[in-house]
């Protein structure tokens, strides 16, 4: 499923135009964005939480070379499933 799919099940699922539903998934997907940015994490219960995790710099090798790569310290964004999401997938 990709972001259209997904806009298409709200608005069947919401009995909403299509329109409202993008709009809607874009406010949501925003308001995640935006609240990982700050360091928080979100927690939508029974589905999971979003969170932002941190990379340390670290040395690395190029497979076809053997060269050492240094590879900067990042954040990354992380979801850890709910139990509810759990249990639904079984």
């Amino acid at each position: 499923m990709n972001k259209n799919d997904l806009i298409l099940r709200i608005a069947a699922e919401a009995d909403i135009s299509t329109a409202a539903a993008k709009r809607a998934l874009e406010a949501l997907l925003g308001g995640i964005q935006k609240t990982l940015k700050k360091g928080d994490k979100v927690t939508l219960v029974g589905f999971g939480t979003f969170s932002v995790t941190k990379r340390p710099a670290r040395e690395l090798r190029n497979p076809r070379t053997g060269e050492p790569i240094k590879v900067k310290a990042s954040k990354a964004p992380k979801w850890t499933p709910g139990q509810v999401m759990k249990d639904a997938i079984k």
